[in-house]
């Protein structure tokens, strides 16, 4: 019985973290790392999602490494999630609505605490991203060219 709830457990949560993943695609947050820890998870249980770990790792990473080429990048990256941050405390506070806003109140900072904490998750965990990309790939080239080297060789695979 034990392996069994294990095993339901396990699917549960990597189809939460896919699913979750696919839609902060698109919507605010870490799509590639859920979508990631959720192809982790599913691994465990299917060889499927074994065969797209590597892809979804690999594409990742070069976005990583792509938002820290420039300086330029480096800011934007860095200001995009300081404002996802900021975005997610005013939810919280959720100032009155004002004047200028021509739709109905009700669509004023619609979702509240719970849009805004997964917010303010969101740009810290973009945030320690760029930290990461900076650490291991700015001004780095072999890891850039490692990294491309990967992604060959997993598209070859595949």
């Amino acid at each position: 019985m034990k392996g069994a709830a294990r095993r339901v457990t396990l699917e549960v949560v990597g189809w939460l973290l896919v699913v979750a993943g696919i839609a902060a695609l698109v919507l605010p947050g870490p799509g590639l790392l859920m979508l990631f820890g959720g192809l982790a998870v599913l691994s465990q249980q299917y060889e499927w999602a074994e065969r797209r770990l590597d892809p979804v790792k690999y594409r990742a990473l070069k976005g990583a490494a792509e938002s820290v080429e420039t300086p330029l990048r480096i800011v934007l990256s860095a200001s995009g999630a300081v404002l996802l941050v900021a975005a997610g405390v005013l939810w919280i506070i959720k100032p009155d609505v004002p004047s200028w806003w021509t739709l109905p109140d009700s669509l004023w900072l619609p979702g509240g605490l719970a849009t805004g904490i997964t917010q303010i998750v969101s740009g810290l965990v973009a945030l320690a991203l760029v930290v990461y990309s900076y650490r291991r790939f700015h001004g780095n080239p072999e890891a850039v060219a490692a990294l491309e080297r990967d992604i060959d060789r997993v598209d070859r695979t595949a």
